[in-house]
């Protein structure tokens, strides 16, 4: 009886898998940097791309305003048009802004599937703010190498991530210092 019903509730859900994914219609943005963070409608939904390979996201024809962010450069913001079963390109280059001056202290996050270099594969997309501005994506931070590189001082960082949860922690960054978040999971 359980295989019978569970056959039946197949079978009246393909329909719906196939109409929702010709329904939909994408987004792929490609430019410089290449990791820039996506919002779409004041929503992160992922890096633009990894290792300069653009990422395509899927999202209900519409109309949208959508964002490229990245802490070292200007924001682009545009306005698209996505029809169902196309994919509406975006070309961007974002403008540099000056960075910060020395010393600086480098945060990074610990633990975590990141730090095993999986995530980049899984399509995690952790999104990491300081002092509420979008500042990249858990992976970018969670190596030995790694981190971001901050002047000295108290920081509010969070991060939105459907792989670690949200973390919100107030953050004191010293000069030449590593300071680190460990990511549960």
């Amino acid at each position: 009886m359980t295989l019978t019903r569970n056959l039946l509730t197949l079978v009246l859900a393909l329909p719906l898998v196939v109409l929702g994914n010709d329904a939909m219609g994408y987004i792929k943005a490609g430019g410089s940097p290449t990791g820039a963070g996506l919002f779409v409608d004041g929503k992160y939904i992922g890096p633009a791309g990894r290792f300069t390979v653009a990422e395509k996201y899927a999202v209900e024809p519409g109309r949208y305003e959508v964002t490229l962010k990245d802490p070292r450069y200007e924001d682009f913001t545009t306005t698209v048009e996505v029809r169902p079963g196309k994919t509406t390109k975006i070309d961007y280059k974002l403008k540099k802004v000056e960075p910060a001056k020395p010393p600086l202290g480098r945060l990074r996050f610990t633990g975590g599937v990141s730090e095993s270099f999986l995530s980049i594969a899984s399509g995690d997309t952790s999104a990491v703010y300081v002092n509420g501005r979008f500042w990249g994506h858990v992976d970018e931070f969670n190596n030995a190498g790694g981190g971001m590189l901050l002047p000295p001082g108290t920081y509010q960082v969070r991060v939105a991530s459907p792989v670690y949860g949200e973390i919100n922690q107030s953050v004191t960054i010293e000069a030449n210092k590593l300071t680190t978040i460990p990511l549960r999971k």
